[in-house]
């Protein structure tokens, strides 16, 4: 892979990432038209959503900064319950429990850690599987037209209603959970399938495309640990690590500033005109394998 293309990818990663039309399956394309070599697995497409996690950190800032505080303040309260468990059990007295989950950056918290454990089974179990499918001359483009399903039956049954993270349910978030580990295929989109998932279950517009940005956070960082050895892997060379560098932080640049705009657009647009595009690049996706 030469930097130019890396470059490029990470151009196309920051765009795509944000847009329910996955990523990774214009990625896997785009590699295989101009015939580059994963020598390293699934590691430059961790960090190419890596750098598009840097722009998602600068944009919702606020909103990381204050469930990572309540995720700080779960953990404190469930210590001190804990304490209260030996205490009651020791004493024989009934001292209360502090409530764990409450307001609405504690339940957000709570949503995305149960978010988190389907995505984590799903991401580690089948992460050396993605690798081979994003080679797959059928698979990447067979998935895009699956996602391009899922977002036109979404939005012809008008999916959503007015849930915000107080009457989201648990079920839900692990229903997007789920969507989201099985976004490790190429040509399933993690941005589409999560929103279509939140909207299934009855969440607003607006909650579930900004859910789903979020709880991409720990998802990708998690993937980030698991690739890193890749570094050390015989395939792995300092030019090599270089351009994933470069791929990364192409990724990073085009993501902060595209993500407001393409936010917008996620918000107001039906889902059918990108199930369309789907549809198209699924086409597109085949006809390149087997021209």
């Amino acid at each position: 892979m030469s930097p130019l293309l890396a470059i490029l990818l990470g151009i196309i990663q920051g765009i795509t990432e944000f847009l329910p039309v996955s990523s990774f399956g214009h990625l896997a394309t785009v590699e295989k038209l101009f015939g580059a070599e994963r020598q390293a697995g699934v590691l430059f497409e961790v960090m190419l959503h890596t750098g598009t996690l840097a722009a998602i950190f600068i944009v919702f800032w606020s909103d990381l900064k204050r469930i990572g505080e309540e995720l700080l303040g779960m953990a404190m309260d469930l210590a001190g319950n804990l304490n209260l468990y030996i205490h009651n059990r020791r004493t024989g007295e009934h001292l209360h429990y502090a409530k764990i989950v409450y307001g609405t950056y504690r339940k957000f918290a709570a949503l995305i850690l149960v978010s988190s454990v389907p995505t984590a089974v799903l991401g580690y179990t089948c992460r050396r599987l993605a690798a081979k499918a994003a080679v797959s001359p059928l698979l990447p483009g067979i998935c895009f037209l699956i996602t391009g399903i899922f977002l036109l039956v979404t939005d012809l049954g008008q999916a959503g209603m007015n849930k915000t993270p107080k009457e989201a349910g648990y079920d839900s978030a692990m229903w997007m959970g789920i969507c989201q580990g099985l976004s490790v295929f190429p040509g399933i989109s993690r941005e589409g399938m999560t929103i279509c998932a939140g909207l299934l279950c009855g969440l607003s517009r607006k909650f579930a495309v900004k859910y789903s940005f979020i709880m991409s956070v720990p998802a990708v960082a998690g993937a980030l640990v698991l690739e890193l050895g890749q570094f050390a892997s015989p395939g792995m060379t300092v030019g090599l690590g270089f351009t994933y560098i470069l791929g990364m932080l192409a990724a990073a640049v085009t993501g902060f500033f595209t993500i407001r705009f393409l936010l917008v657009i996620l918000q107001k647009t039906k889902l059918r005109y990108f199930a369309f595009y789907c549809f198209l690049a699924g086409i597109i996706a085949l006809v390149i394998n087997y021209r």
